[in-house]
């Protein structure tokens, strides 16, 4: 069963610029070098905070992932652009890949 990783962080103003041009960058570095990564999406909420919705194949793929931390350019350049975390947490997507109508 996919697992969902929701994170909510802040952003300041002026480092948006900076957070949006090193995604691409980090994305990559997930695909290259993190197993069961499935994909990600940013959302920008009020507040200078946003929502980073990462789906994996797996909890272990997301664990393994959290061990690592920024190990590569694309990742540390993300990350370095957040000013706090706010939460993070896991769930799971029951019925992934299933007609669910």
């Amino acid at each position: 069963m996919p697992t969902v990783e929701l994170t909510r962080f802040r952003v300041t103003p002026e480092r948006v610029a900076e957070l949006l041009e090193s995604r691409s960058a980090m994305l990559a570095d997930f695909r290259a070098d993190r197993a069961g990564f499935l994909g990600a999406r940013l959302v920008r909420l009020p507040d200078d905070e946003w929502l980073d919705i990462v789906t994996w194949r797996s909890s272990e793929d997301f664990a393994a992932s959290r061990a690592k931390g920024a190990n590569l350019p694309g990742i540390a350049a993300f990350f370095a652009a957040i000013a706090s975390l706010v939460s993070s947490e896991e769930g799971d997507e029951p019925g992934a890949g299933d007609d669910e109508r």
